[in-house]
């Protein structure tokens, strides 16, 4: 397996079943003994960085906005 051009793997399919790692699935990357690379599913319980931008817009939207004007509150 080689890493491509812009740092990306494919994870084989076998995997993916096994492990339940449908598209969108959230994971994080943890360094073992500065060797290795562990890839853990996060649990659904746990806030991804879409979640925590609805959360902090919830409320927020006010009539009138623009594109511009909402992008921007995406990105605070």
């Amino acid at each position: 397996m080689k890493i491509s051009a812009k740092g990306q793997i494919t994870i084989p399919i076998e995997f993916r079943e096994q492990l339940g790692l449908l598209p969108d699935t959230e994971v994080e990357f943890e360094v073992i003994a500065g060797k290795a690379l562990k890839i853990v599913k996060v649990s659904s319980s746990r806030s991804g960085r879409g979640r925590s931008i609805v959360s902090r817009l919830r409320g927020r939207l006010r009539e009138g906005l623009s594109t511009d004007e909402i992008m921007a509150m995406t990105r605070e």
